[in-house]
C-alpha cells in the first residue's frame, strides 16, 4: 500500500512541477473533532492528531517551493466554545508554540512567524511566546508562517476601519485619500509581501469561508475537500494545488 502511495506522490509531484505553484496559500484547517469521532477517540485527540499535521505541512510546502502559509488555527467563534475544551485547546496550542520556538526548520528554512489576529483574547502565557517567536524569526524573509488564531475577518476589517478613522479624525488622512493600498497596510497582514493568497484550502467537506481573510481572499482560488484535517496528506495538498493550477485566473477580467 505504501508503494502505491509513493507512486502516486510521485506522479502528482511531476504533474504540479510543470506548472507555477502558489507562493501564498491559506488553509482553513477543519474537522479535527468530527476525525475523532469518527475514530471513537476524545476530541482533544483530534485537535492533537491535527497538530501534528500542521507540523508536517512545513516540509511539505519547503518541497513543494510555496513562500507564504496562513494556518486558520482559532476562530473568534471557537472562544465560545465550552470553558473545558478552551482550557485543553490552548494547553495544546501552548505546547506546540514552545516546540516551534526550537523548532530547527524554522531557522534553516528562515521562516518569519508572525500571528494574526485579537492577540488580546488569548491568555498571556500563549501570547508571550507568540511574541518570542516573532522577535526570533523577525529577521527572515526566504518563508512565511501565518497563524490565524483568536481571528476573525470582520474583526480585522473593523479594526482597520477604526484604524483609519482615527487617522482621520487627527487629520493625517482625508477621506478622499483612502484606497485599497490604504486598506491593505492596515490590515493584519500588512508586512507580508503578498498578502492575497493565490489558493484557500478548507478540509472536512465544509463549503464556507468561516471569515478567513475576506479581504485578502476576494480573489483566491477555494478549493474544499472532504477529508478531515488530522487525516491530510501531502497527496491532498498536491491535490488541491493541481485543481488550483488547472484553473484559469482572471480575477474579474
Amino acid at each position: 500500500m505504501l508503494g502505491v502511495y509513493r507512486l502516486y506522490e510521485g506522479r502528482l509531484q511531476s504533474q504540479i512541477e510543470t506548472q507555477v505553484a502558489p507562493s501564498h496559500i491559506g488553509i482553513i484547517l477543519d474537522g479535527n473533532r468530527r476525525w475523532a469521532a469518527s475514530q471513537r477517540l476524545a476530541n482533544g485527540m483530534g485537535h492533537e492528531e491535527g497538530a501534528n499535521r500542521a507540523e508536517e505541512l512545513l516540509d511539505w510546502c519547503h518541497e513543494l517551493g510555496i513562500k507564504t502559509i496562513t494556518l486558520y488555527v482559532l476562530s473568534t467563534e471557537n472562544l465560545d466554545r465550552t470553558p473545558e475544551e478552551l482550557k485543553k485547546l490552548f494547553v495544546l496550542i501552548e505546547a506546540r508554540l514552545a516546540r516551534l520556538v526550537s523548532d530547527e526548520r524554522i531557522a534553516r528554512y528562515k521562516v518569519r512567524v508572525r500571528a494574526i489576529g485579537q492577540l488580546e483574547l488569548l491568555p498571556k502565557s500563549i501570547r508571550d511566546l507568540l511574541s518570542a517567536i516573532e522577535a526570533k524569526t523577525a529577521g527572515f524573509e526566504d518563508h512565511y508562517l501565518n497563524i490565524a488564531v483568536a481571528y476573525g475577518g470582520r474583526a480585522e476589517i473593523t479594526d482597520m476601519v477604526r484604524a483609519v478613522a482615527q487617522e482621520v479624525k487627527a487629520g493625517k488622512l482625508a477621506p478622499e485619500e483612502i484606497t485599497e493600498e490604504t486598506i491593505g497596510k492596515r490590515l493584519y497582514t500588512s508586512y507580508l509581501p503578498n498578502q492575497e493568497p493565490e489558493l484557500i484550502v478548507r478540509t472536512s467537506g465544509e463549503e464556507r469561508m468561516s471569515g478567513f481573510l475576506l479581504w485578502q481572499g476576494a480573489y483566491s482560488e477555494l478549493v474544499f475537500m472532504d477529508v478531515f484535517w488530522p487525516a491530510f496528506r501531502k497527496i491532498d495538498l498536491m491535490r488541491a494545488i493541481r485543481t488550483y493550477q488547472r484553473r484559469t485566473r482572471r480575477r474579474g477580467k
